[in-house]
């Protein structure tokens, strides 16, 4: 509030004016007038004031006029402890500024100048008069119902910690623009259009979005491929996709002959939607410009003015941040996506038995981590099966993961021992020549035996134990030849024991990811798996390990899971083995299924 304060002088006489005659004198006042009872209603008002105010004079009187008037430069209620005339009325002395703000009768807001000064009324009731002046003509007023102003600071302030917190908290590029789609349409603008710049200097124009009841509706005609950023191009965008600056624009911006194909496309645009008034700001990283954020209204009768571009660009500037983000670690899941692909092995073909396995990474961490199987021939002929886990959800678990599975096809192959001497080889080279830091495995070897039946021989190094499944529906874990986990520098004997694999029987190998849950036991965990895997005993193998995947699996883990599944040839099919070139059944998205050579990710 700008202005001077007269105070009253002590003992003054104010004129004393019959009430019946106020409204006659406030006529011969040559600008907007009118006076108030001591209590602020409006007792009288001159012709000036109700044209000035767009107002009857019906709607003045008796009507308190700072209720009636008096608002903040946003057309919101002025609170009467912010108010300078308040305050002096009730002081009951002279005074005047300029800068305030009043409510028209036609909704406008119209900056004003005003004085006050104690008038007496029939020389007995005191009263205020109060002469008004426009800061500017009234056709020019703003409309109330959108004022142009940019937000109040606490409202800035909070839409941008919003902005922070929801941007922030996913890592998925898709979400971000999704989040901060909603985050502007409706608060700030009718229309949002977002444009990216790929990896490949490319333009893509990735969403075009307006506000309609509470729902954003997408328009994919308008969406899709953009052409290449001029580089000396002047329009708006051409200059944010460069991370020039945030600039204003509307239907009359490329009204002209286009310098570029990117012009085309927002004449195309501004047509399309209706925008009549438009921001657009460059969505930046630390590292790069990744596009432009473009701010569009059409029902909104008020224009974007350059103080909304603070604004803007500070929401602009989070995002990229954020897509920066969500980009770097989609192009680090990628990479260890592929990783985790090479890394899974192709399932022997054994005559007599069916294998599979399946992968399920973790859903939180890059998409690859330290849980592996393998399965291999080796030089006497045996099968080996392995499944293991190694500490981490990351690349180095998977290049620890791929180092362990390399040396421990190396010594078995090599060596034509028992597991127990395999698994203490590898337990020995572990600590030396890895960078695994402590790991559990199993290992096994299944054989047929001269009568026909098949035999597993096996070690455990801190691993969960194997569950075996017979035709008939019994199932129980293979708790024997169980050992201290991988890297502890603790050298104890390691056992290792055998038992028959009955015809059609099912063996399933897992990491613990199968069984975890939280707020449960592992104990808990493996009587889930027992009771499902014995349900699913006459499943087809493939079918079996998917169910297995599904049901006992729990949805909130964020751990990965191998799975590892060998069904012994039953009495009536002892050449079974080719079952194992059948697809396997649908498994969970994100799932590598191995099945006999073919490997697939669904």
């Amino acid at each position: 509030m700008t202005g001077a304060e007269d105070a009253a002088t002590p003992g003054r006489r104010y004129p004393a004016i019959p009430a019946g005659g106020l409204t006659e004198a406030l006529e011969a006042i040559g600008t907007a007038a009118y006076v108030v009872d001591e209590e602020g209603s409006v007792l009288a008002v001159n012709a000036h004031a109700e044209q000035l105010l767009v107002r009857p004079a019906e709607e003045f009187l008796g009507r308190d006029a700072h209720d009636l008037l008096h608002r903040d430069a946003h057309g919101h209620h002025l609170p009467r402890s912010r108010c300078d005339m308040r305050q002096a009325f009730h002081a009951g002395r002279t005074a005047q500024a300029d800068g305030d703000y009043f409510e028209c009768g036609d909704g406008s807001l119209l900056p004003v100048s005003w004085m006050i000064t104690p008038y007496v009324v029939d020389g007995r009731e005191a009263g205020t008069l109060v002469l008004v002046h426009a800061q500017r003509p009234p056709e020019t007023a703003r409309r109330l119902e959108t004022p142009a102003d940019p937000l109040p600071e606490l409202e800035r302030l909070a839409l941008l910690a919003e902005t922070t917190t929801r941007l922030t908290s996913t890592l998925d590029a898709e979400e971000t623009l999704r989040r901060l789609l909603a985050l502007v349409v409706p608060r700030l603008a009718d229309w949002a259009v977002v444009d990216l710049i790929t990896e490949r200097d490319e333009v893509w124009r990735a969403a075009v979005v307006h506000g309609e009841n509470d729902t954003l509706v997408h328009h994919e005609d308008l969406q899709g491929p953009m052409p290449p950023v001029p580089e000396d191009s002047p329009m708006p965008l051409s200059r944010a996709l460069r991370g020039v600056a945030s600039t204003l624009a509307g239907p009359q911006t490329y009204q002209q002959e286009p310098d570029s194909g990117i012009a085309v496309e927002q004449h195309r645009l501004f047509e399309a939607t209706g925008i009549r008034s438009a921001a657009i700001a460059p969505i930046r990283s630390t590292r790069a410009v990744l596009g432009a954020l473009t701010l569009g209204r059409t029902k909104d009768p008020v224009d974007f003015t350059t103080a909304d571009l603070p604004l803007l660009e500070d929401i602009a500037r989070r995002a990229g941040l954020a897509l920066d983000n969500a980009r770097l670690y989609q192009r680090q899941r990628k990479v260890a996506e592929t990783m985790q692909n090479h890394l899974l092995p192709q399932m022997p073909r054994v005559p007599g038995l069916q294998m599979t396995a399946r992968y399920l990474p973790a859903p939180d961490a890059s998409q690859v981590g330290g849980d592996w199987y393998d399965a291999f021939s080796l030089s006497d002929g045996a099968t080996a099966l392995a499944v293991g886990d190694v500490v981490g959800h990351d690349l180095e678990a998977a290049a620890g993961m791929a180092q362990l599975r390399n040396m421990l096809r190396a010594y078995a192959w090599a060596h034509q021992e028992p597991p127990s001497r395999i698994v203490a080889r590898l337990d020995e080279a572990v600590m030396h020549i890895t960078d695994v830091t402590m790991a559990t495995t199993i290992f096994a070897r299944v054989e047929e035996r001269d009568d026909g039946h098949w035999e597993l021989s096996w070690t455990n190094a801190g691993h969960p134990p194997p569950l075996l499944i017979s035709h008939d529906g019994l199932a129980r874990f293979l708790t024997d030849g169980h050992g201290i986990l991988l890297g502890t520098g603790v050298r104890t004997p390691r056992t290792e024991a055998t038992t028959p694999l009955p015809p059609g029987s099912t063996l399933l190998l897992y990491t613990d990811g199968l069984i975890e849950a939280p707020g449960q036991t592992l104990d808990e965990g493996l009587e889930r798996l027992r009771r499902h895997a014995a349900a699913l005993a006459h499943r087809p193998l493939a079918s079996f390990t998917d169910q297995v995947l599904r049901r006992v699996r729990d949805v909130t883990n964020d751990d990965d899971v191998a799975l590892l599944a060998v069904r012994a040839p039953s009495e009536h099919d002892p050449d079974s083995w080719s079952d194992t070139r059948r697809e396997p059944a649908s498994v969970p998205r994100a799932t590598w299924a191995t099945d006999d050579r073919d490997r697939q990710r669904p």
